[in-house]
């Protein structure tokens, strides 16, 4: 089976971070082939940053891809961009605090995700990310969460220890929401 995956926002929200996440966690950690592909925008920090990651049982074609089968969308911008984007059946997981304009889709399932608030009532507005990786992990299951959650110990709590139990619950609070979106 393979998962096509666009992350998409702007620099500084962590959009790079969510996808060498899931890449280092099934490389590292599964028997699963993965490609990840970034794209910046001119200037990074507020700029445009996507990436395409493909997860897959076998082996991969292509890093990128034209119809996502889950979209991840952190701001207005790139669900504009992104909007058309995703693969019928898919899934668009949308960071809720800042994307207002979610268009319907008959095909695809929308999954919102107040991530910016949660990560505020956490404690750290960083932790956004970890939300949202959290809620395409609880909807797709496509990677094991525990695997998940120790990549994010091993990689980000290397230069940053103390935000090991914020992004342990960033990330099982969006779990636990799309989880609650897969019923």
């Amino acid at each position: 089976m393979e998962t096509n995956i666009i992350i998409a926002g702007f620099g500084g929200q962590g959009v790079m971070v969510i996808g060498q996440l899931l890449a280092y966690t099934a490389s590292e950690q599964t028997e699963k082939h993965v490609t990840y592909f970034p794209s910046y925008g001119a200037e990074q920090r507020g700029g445009t940053a996507n990436c395409y990651v493909v997860i897959s049982d076998e082996e991969i074609g292509a890093a990128k891809v034209g119809k996502a089968d889950v979209l991840i969308i952190l701001n207005e911008p790139s669900m504009v961009r992104f909007k058309n984007s995703v693969a019928p059946g898919g899934a668009v997981i949308v960071n809720s605090t800042i994307v207002k304009n979610v268009p319907e889709y008959d095909d695809a399932t929308v999954i919102n995700v107040d991530a910016g608030n949660i990560a505020n009532e956490i404690g750290n507005p960083r932790v956004m990310n970890l939300v949202m990786a959290g809620a395409l992990i609880g909807y797709s299951e496509i990677l094991p969460p525990d695997a998940v959650l120790q990549t994010a110990f091993d990689k980000l709590g290397k230069k940053r220890p103390e935000f090991n139990p914020l992004n342990e619950q960033a990330f099982k609070r969006g779990l636990e929401i799309g989880r609650a979106a897969k019923k």
